[in-house]
C-alpha cells in the first residue's frame, strides 16, 4: 500500500451500531452525496457517480466520478480495496485523477463500536496532483478541500441517523397520541 505525503481525517459519534452505519456507507451513493450536490466548495459544479456490476460492495469493484468545474472536465476512476464489514472499507484512485487540487489517493472509513452507537472515522492519505498550476492549486487548497471532503462524509452519516430516529420518534408520537 503506497504511503501518502498528506492526509486528513474527521472522527465522529454516530447514533447508530456499526452494521447500520456499514450499511449506509456502503453504498457510495450515500458516501459521495455532497459530490452530486452543487455547493460553494464545488463553486456550484457538482459530479456523477458510476459503479462497475459490483456497484463498489466487493474488493476489486471499481467505480468513479465525473463532471466538470467551471468548464473544465473532472473525473476520478477508483477501485474497492479493502472491505471488513461493519468495521473497515478502503478504496484507492487507479488511474491519475483529473481533480484540481488532490492527485492519486487512498480513501476509506473506520467503524468502531461504541456504548451502543457508533465512532465513525474517515479518513484520506493523498498525493498533490501532478499538473504545474494544479500541483499549486494542491499546495494551497488541498487540505482544505481534503477536511472538507472527511469533514462532510463523517457529518452526513451521523446526520442521516439523527433524522431517521427523529423521524421513528415522531412516528411513535403520533400512535401513542
Amino acid at each position: 500500500m503506497p504511503e501518502y505525503p498528506f492526509s486528513a481525517e474527521t472522527r465522529t459519534g454516530v447514533d447508530a451500531p456499526p452494521d447500520a452505519v456499514f450499511a449506509f456507507l456502503d453504498d457510495h451513493r450515500n458516501l459521495s452525496a455532497h459530490m452530486g450536490q452543487k455547493s460553494w466548495m464545488m463553486m456550484g459544479s457538482r459530479m456523477d457517480i458510476h459503479f462497475d456490476e459490483g456497484g463498489a460492495h466487493f474488493v476489486g469493484s471499481t467505480f468513479g466520478l465525473t463532471g466538470s468545474f467551471l468548464g473544465i472536465p473532472l473525473s476520478v476512476e477508483e477501485m474497492v480495496t479493502e472491505r471488513d464489514p461493519p468495521r473497515l472499507k478502503a478504496w484507492v484512485t487507479i488511474i491519475e485523477p483529473t481533480l484540481w487540487v488532490i492527485g492519486r489517493y487512498r480513501m476509506g472509513f473506520v467503524i468502531a463500536p461504541e456504548s451502543g452507537s457508533s465512532l465513525l472515522t474517515v479518513f484520506i492519505g493523498y498525493d498533490l496532483p501532478r499538473g504545474f498550476g494544479t500541483r499549486w492549486l494542491g499546495w494551497l487548497l488541498g487540505g482544505f478541500y481534503a477536511r472538507w471532503c472527511t469533514n462532510r462524509m463523517a457529518t452526513d452519516a451521523a446526520r442521516h441517523f439523527r433524522l431517521a430516529a427523529g423521524e421513528a420518534n415522531d412516528r411513535h408520537n403520533r400512535l401513542t397520541m
